[in-house]
């Protein structure tokens, strides 16, 4: 069971770094992108739905911790 954690945990780690490097500045970042026009107000829903992905990452990356903290 700890060695599928740790590879989770890995796992998480990665997609998180990832995740945070998409988020924008001002106009980088996933809405700068060009994945949907700005004249649309598509950048917003992207930027809102890129941090809630963010958060549910996060959230599971600190269970993981505490799994992890509780077989060790």
């Amino acid at each position: 069971m700890l060695q599928v954690l740790s590879v989770f945990h890995a796992l998480i780690s990665m997609a998180l770094v990832g995740l945070i490097l998409m988020h924008s500045g001002r106009d980088a970042g996933m809405g700068g992108m060009g994945f949907t026009p700005a004249s649309q107000g598509g950048t917003h829903i992207v930027e809102r739905n890129l941090t809630r992905v963010t958060i549910a990452l996060a959230i599971l990356f600190f269970a993981n911790s505490i799994a992890l903290f509780h077989f060790l």
